[in-house]
């Protein structure tokens, strides 16, 4: 085992080049659980290794919180519980967690990363469509869901229940991460020649189309006189733009769902178990096309675009964008290697919208911009990818509930 260690060490440490820069890929997260880069109390699952993250499961032991926190730069994450906990939770049988509440819960997964090796953290896609609020926290840190180049400690998430009560025990997947070897920057030329090998985005019949992009610079690479600091004037942060579906599919058609109040819990382990009529309720296709979202309601919309993401990148949805209103439109941001793509039969699979008002009313119509994803080159096409054998629940979407629910009968 100390022998395998050495030679991944020096694989992963090594000076950074285009040949060792990227997301990594199920097998080198294998080789890192097999290195004991990953860690944890209970032995990690097949079932846990993703096309290019790994699901994160709920210890044993967690505590109601007065307020969200983080530890900062100085600080362990222990260390704030004394002035912060209001009790303590034992997740060694089913517990339940209210809406308003804040939680906080250590994480079976540990981690010690090689030096150039850093992580990002989302919830799961079944996790934000429950309107659940779930953020991974690190040890000296003064950012939510960042795992610092070469981070050795322990992983805690911030839990939150927004929309329905829910029931949770120790094993429970709610956050998944991905571990980044150097520093990923989207340029144009990988946009374009990703584009020129397959497509991106298709309609809601099939059609393929002509990906919306739009460049948006990242400010970090600016001096203090607004000018790129290594004077290359061609870095980019490309983002392909998605629009929302209030429409496309016909009048009296449902567009979306949003969360009923009072509504039972839900015990996140159940699958195909609650009618979905005790928590949502159906939003048809509005004459005008749109709708006004209310501060408070939360809602599960579609993008019109179907999104087809090919097996050696991943992409991410930025969540909040103060310049197409003030709405957030994902928790779970995060689109693993194949997913509306598999091994190249499948025509894009629309994205699920959870979308929130921030504080006023906002007016929602046909096709507005909703949010955008960012494009993330793997180091090596995966060997397991969404849709193809790995468990993938939302390949061919089409309501947009959890996993929790059964069908939705019209």
């Amino acid at each position: 085992m100390q022998r395998h260690f050495s030679i991944l060490s020096t694989e992963f440490e090594r000076g950074p080049s285009l040949n060792n820069t990227g997301v990594l890929p199920y097998q080198r997260l294998k080789e890192f659980v097999g290195a004991g880069y990953i860690r944890a109390s209970e032995p990690i699952t097949e079932e846990q290794l993703q096309p290019a993250s790994l699901d994160l499961r709920l210890g044993t032991v967690g505590y109601q919180l007065r307020a969200s926190f983080l530890p900062g730069k100085s600080s362990t994450v222990e260390s704030k519980l004394e002035e912060l906990a209001i009790q303590k939770l034992d997740l060694t049988t089913p517990t339940l967690l209210q809406k308003g509440g804040i939680y906080l819960f250590n994480l079976l997964e540990e981690l010690n990363l090689p030096d150039r090796v850093s992580g990002k953290a989302n919830p799961k896609s079944t996790t934000g469509r429950l309107d659940v609020f779930s953020r991974l926290i690190t040890d000296h840190t003064d950012e939510f869901e960042r795992v610092g180049p070469g981070y050795k400690g322990g992983l805690y998430a911030e839990v939150a229940p927004r929309s329905f009560n829910i029931i949770v025990q120790a094993g429970d997947r709610l956050n998944q991460l991905r571990l980044i070897q150097g520093n990923i920057a989207p340029t144009d030329a990988n946009i374009d020649a990703l584009q020129d090998r397959a497509t991106l985005v298709y309609l809601p019949d099939g059609t393929p189309i002509q990906a919306d992009l739009f460049d948006r610079r990242l400010p970090t690479l600016r001096d203090e006189k607004g000018r790129f600091k290594d004077q290359q004037e061609d870095i980019s942060n490309f983002q392909l733009r998605l629009t929302v579906d209030l429409g496309s599919t016909g009048n009296d058609k449902i567009v979306g769902f949003k969360a009923v109040y009072n509504a039972p819990p839900i015990e996140l382990n159940k699958v195909d178990y609650y009618d979905p009529r005790d928590f949502w309720e159906p939003l048809f296709s509005p004459q005008k096309r749109q709708i006004i979202l209310n501060p408070g309601d939360f809602y599960l919309l579609w993008s019109r675009q179907k999104v087809s993401i090919r097996n050696d990148y991943a992409a991410e949805m930025v969540a909040y964008d103060p310049s197409i209103g003030e709405l957030r439109i994902h928790y779970a941001g995060f689109f693993d290697p194949g997913f509306g793509y598999g091994l190249g039969e499948v025509q894009g699979t629309r994205a699920v919208l959870e979308v929130r008002s921030h504080d006023v009313p906002f007016l929602l119509q046909d096709e507005q911009r909703v949010g955008s994803l960012i494009y993330e080159k793997l180091l090596a096409t995966p060997e397991k990818v969404y849709g193809v054998n790995a468990g993938s629940s939302y390949q061919h979407q089409t309501m947009g509930l959890s996993k929790q629910f059964k069908s939705w009968q019209i």
